[in-house]
């Protein structure tokens, strides 16, 4: 079972950048992509991105799009989520999650992904 955990967070001023990073304990065949969510209370988890684990296309949310980007380090068991360009609205709990592809359905519903992270919170002040 793949252990997800999350770090980076923090409280910035709008317009500042925040590197998130999530390692993955291990990282088997069953692990065919990676994606971050967002949440705030009272509200449904948000699909920020996602990209493939061995190579591929990544998506991102229209809300994002522009201003963050995903990557890996396949070596390190790793993905980050760089924000820039951070907006008062983008503030939430950040969860990484990985998907093994069994769950049939998008890309950006949370219920396709089985592993997910204990979340960092990201706070942007105006």
């Amino acid at each position: 079972q793949v252990q997800l955990v999350e770090s980076g967070g923090g409280l910035v001023q709008a317009g500042d950048s925040l590197r998130l990073s999530c390692v993955a304990s291990e990282v088997t065949f069953s692990v065919y992509a990676m994606g971050w969510f967002r949440q705030v209370p009272g509200k449904e988890r948000e699909f920020v991105t996602t990209i493939p684990w061995r190579g591929g296309s990544t998506y991102y949310a229209d809300s994002v799009k522009g201003r963050f980007t995903i990557s890996r380090d396949n070596a390190k068991n790793t993905v980050y989520l760089q924000m820039n360009n951070l907006k008062p609205e983008d503030s939430a709990v950040y969860y990484c999650a990985a998907r093994s592809g069994r769950i049939i359905g998008p890309y950006y519903a949370p219920a396709t992904y089985e592993t997910w992270g204990q979340g960092t919170q990201v706070t942007v002040s105006s």
